[in-house]
């Protein structure tokens, strides 16, 4: 894959591209060869098999197809982390679908493989959103097994969320269409409805194992064969011969479930956006430093580019709003990336967090939670003023109260990082930590503590200060040296690539798409009826 940084491109078309690469080679799994043995056993790849199963002319919207990018190379690397995740329609109705890709290390666990089922099923409680799973999976990658097995969001979490949202009542249906060994072969049998392929495997312990611990010789099939788990144990379902009927009969099945319960938000029908979306293209610049006009690329979003500022005239470095996308009614809360020169003050610095900005937001996502309003938060934030004055001015409990009010957020909040998301402006902006349904980044964002600059050179000094003190001096040439060699690893933790390896973002997505993103996102939101009561904790004054 590409080693080349975002940040290096001179044009979106340049971006677009690079990111479009990179997906289409994640996409090829283990590759060519491994996807022909796949075949010659008689079964699809995880692609073929979710393209089979939801509906013709839908689109599968992929998450985490960046996960595990560019890591494990000593293991020769694990494309989208050897699991494939996301939402498509099977008969009319939205579904999470995960599944192994048995091209990739026989589709073993990762660390960040069990990382990206965990988020799979999050989102799934958090919407009230239906689960199928094509099992193919060799099990935990052995080499890893102490980053994999025993800590709370390790493996064993899969089968605990299984049962939790089985007691949501929340529809569960596995397929096992390959190898299911030894822990994993506990989540088929935790879900509704289980289905098995001719030719699969579904075992606490393979033939290896049985033969080394027990010295009993018994092959696949009489072990744990489909005909065995159908007939003897009753652990399945419905045995199917190929996975082409197994996935019909999951369509049949899909067919048969009740009609999902609807949150109570308001929808009135759908209106095209003010500018087509691809404009975003031309108002949006790649410098990060470049200023533009955030109320111009929601002409590109939201249903006929309306947007009803909120406290337009105070606390401007934050935009707060009403709008409508796809109909749905939501509250928005994003950066404005415009410097603020109002008579008689100082100039407010573009996406720097004020104490009048956070205590506008946190009056507004107080406010949208009592309407039962789901939030949009747009992140480009430099993070919170700092400085003598500021502290006067009350910065951090002003800071303290946004925190507070979206972290007791009960209406679903949902993330799109367009540019910078650096330190507690990321939390206060309703980053991973604070539980967003969703979260996306465009190809412009950069992720970090701090800007890339400041860290280098707080990391520089931090490097001299410590040579220093053991009696050692560093020259200039040497001080250049380590300079350039910091700028480059932190730019490359800069890249959204290396955020969406780690799954600190569901999916990099096409700024143009954006519309699309968060309808999808609102659509499955509304699955879920139940609001708790909003409450906040003490807030500073």
């Amino acid at each position: 894959m590409a080693n080349k940084g975002l940040d290096t491109c001179q044009s979106w078309d340049e971006v677009l591209d690079l990111v479009g690469t990179a997906e289409r080679e994640i996409q090829l799994g283990g590759g060519e060869k491994a996807v022909d043995r796949q075949h010659q056993k008689g079964r699809l790849t995880a692609r073929e098999r979710i393209a089979m199963l939801i509906d013709p002319d839908s689109e599968f919207f992929e998450l985490g197809v960046f996960a595990a990018f560019e890591m494990y190379q000593e293991w020769g690397g694990a494309p989208a982390a050897g699991v494939i995740t996301g939402i498509g329609q099977v008969q009319g109705r939205h579904f999470m679908i995960v599944a192994n890709d048995a091209t990739v290390k026989a589709g073993a666990f990762f660390p960040t493989t069990v990382k990206k089922v965990l988020r799979a099923q999050r989102i799934s409680m958090d919407n009230h959103l239906p689960l199928i799973y094509l099992v193919d999976s060799a099990g935990v990658f052995l080499p890893l097994q102490d980053e994999v097995f025993p800590d709370e969001d390790d493996f064993g979490r899969i089968f605990r969320h299984n049962a939790r949202i089985s007691a949501q009542g929340i529809p569960q249906i596995a397929a096992i269409m390959g190898p299911c060994v030894a822990g994993g072969a506990y989540l088929p049998v935790m879900c509704d409805k289980v289905l098995m392929t001719e030719g699969s495997g579904l075992y606490i312990a393979g033939p290896s194992l049985v033969k080394a611990a027990i010295g009993q010789d018994v092959e696949s099939d009489h072990l744990g064969g489909a005909q065995l788990h159908s007939a003897m144990s009753g652990t399945i379902d419905f045995r199917e011969e190929t996975d082409e009927k197994c996935l019909q009969r999951i369509r049949q099945l899909v067919g048969a479930l009740g009609e999902p319960g609807r949150a109570p938000f308001q929808r009135v029908e759908a209106k095209p956006p003010g500018q087509p979306p691809q404009e975003i293209y031309n108002l949006m610049p790649l410098g990060s430093t470049e200023e533009y006009d955030l109320l111009k690329i929601f002409q590109c979003i939201f249903d006929q580019g309306e947007f009803t500022e909120y406290k337009a005239e105070y606390g401007k470095t934050l935009i707060c709003g009403y709008a409508r996308l796809a109909g749905w009614s939501v509250g928005v809360v994003a950066n404005r990336r415009q410097h603020i020169k109002s008579p008689g003050e100082p100039i407010e610095i573009g996406g720097v967090i004020y104490r009048e900005s956070a205590d506008k937001a946190a009056r507004f996502v107080m406010d949208c939670n009592q309407g039962r309003i789901p939030l949009l938060f747009f992140q480009d934030v430099n993070g919170f003023m700092v400085g003598r004055a500021a502290e006067i001015s009350g910065i951090i409990k002003s800071g303290a109260k946004l925190v507070n009010a979206v972290a007791n957020s009960v209406v679903p909040k949902i993330t799109v990082i367009i540019g910078g998301s650096y330190g507690a402006g990321n939390y206060a902006l309703c980053g991973k930590a604070y539980d967003p349904r969703l979260i996306f980044a465009w190809p412009t964002c950069r992720y970090a503590v701090m800007g890339g600059e400041q860290a280098a050179r707080t990391l520089l000094d931090l490097k001299v200060r410590q040579l220093e003190k053991s009696g050692k001096k560093m020259t200039q040439e040497a001080r250049k040296r380590l300079l350039e060699s910091i700028q480059e690893t932190y730019g490359r933790q800069l890249d959204p690539r290396y955020a969406a390896a780690r799954l600190w973002v569901d999916g990099i997505i096409q700024p143009h798409r954006t519309r699309e993103a968060l309808q999808l996102s609102l659509e499955i939101a509304a699955l879920n009826p139940q609001i708790p009561e909003f409450k906040t904790g003490m807030l500073q004054v």
